[in-house]
């Protein structure tokens, strides 16, 4: 049994993981949600390690590992992850991903070479579905437009200036989500470049075998978010867990791991 911390460098940045598992078997890449860290997902993996040989990542700008110099998109973590796997020559890998990471999963399988560096995917309370909206949203919305409204007439060098001194006032943050509002700099742009890009159309392109293994009560992604995503992969299949929400794995933690055991060894 292999259980460390270590670091891997990509593109100037310390990205940290831990590693938990038999060095023999497939290796399992597990990544956390937005917001979270490796440490959220490692009671799960301690559950997989006797089948797998886990690697959980802090993905750039939560927990232990570096923040990005620039804003991020998704395609970016993608390049990570796969470069990841291709700089540690695995023959191939099996992924594990709870909701932010879900979009990572989601971009990697549908690219032509995850065919060969991707096997079997189990995907907890993915993001990446675009979601229905309420008035509740639309009137935060159009608040926040003519908020921003008179400032767009200033010219650049005091727009810049005026526009952060109203990201700060408690009128704008009660207008963004609560993950917005704890953010700042250049998380604030990667979660704004991150979660405005919806990823129904790499939902065709995956031809991998995917578990959706979903919380019953999980108001983060709705059930209905999880039917689009089996509804566009081929291969995909709904699992939900009762009495569970978006963290089920934390819910219904022995339940949660007898079907990912199941799912990755069937």
């Amino acid at each position: 049994m292999i259980e460390s911390t270590k670091i891997y460098h990509y593109n100037n940045l310390s990205i940290s993981y831990n590693r938990v598992g038999v060095q023999d078997k497939r290796p399992l890449i597990i990544l956390h949600g937005w917001g979270s860290s490796k440490q959220v997902m490692m009671p799960l993996a301690k559950q997989l390690s006797d089948i797998r040989d886990c690697y959980v990542f802090d993905l750039p700008g939560f927990g232990n590992s570096s923040v990005p110099n620039t804003a991020w998109s998704v395609d970016d973590y993608t390049d990570l992850i796969q470069q990841f796997i291709q700089d540690k020559e695995f023959d191939s890998v099996d992924l594990l991903v709870h909701s932010f990471g879900g979009r990572i999963a989601l971009k990697l399988c549908a690219r032509p070479i995850a065919k060969q560096l991707v096997q079997k995917v189990l995907i907890t309370g993915g993001a990446g579905m675009k979601p229905k909206r309420g008035g509740k949203y639309y009137f935060k919305k159009y608040t926040a437009k003519l908020l921003k409204a008179p400032f767009l007439i200033l010219p650049s060098s005091l727009r810049e200036k005026a526009l952060a001194s109203l990201r700060q006032t408690s009128v704008w943050k009660a207008l963004g989500s609560s993950d917005y509002s704890k953010l700042d700099g250049v998380m604030r742009k990667t979660f704004v470049k991150t979660v405005t890009e919806y990823l129904e159309p790499c939902l065709p392109n995956i031809p991998h075998e995917v578990l959706l293994l979903w919380g019953e009560n999980d108001e983060t992604a709705p059930q209905y978010q999880a039917k689009r995503m089996e509804q566009g992969i081929e291969h995909a299949e709904l699992v939900v867990i009762d009495h569970a929400g978006h963290y089920a794995f934390l819910d219904r933690p022995s339940h949660f791991a007898s079907i990912a055991k199941a799912f990755f060894e069937g």
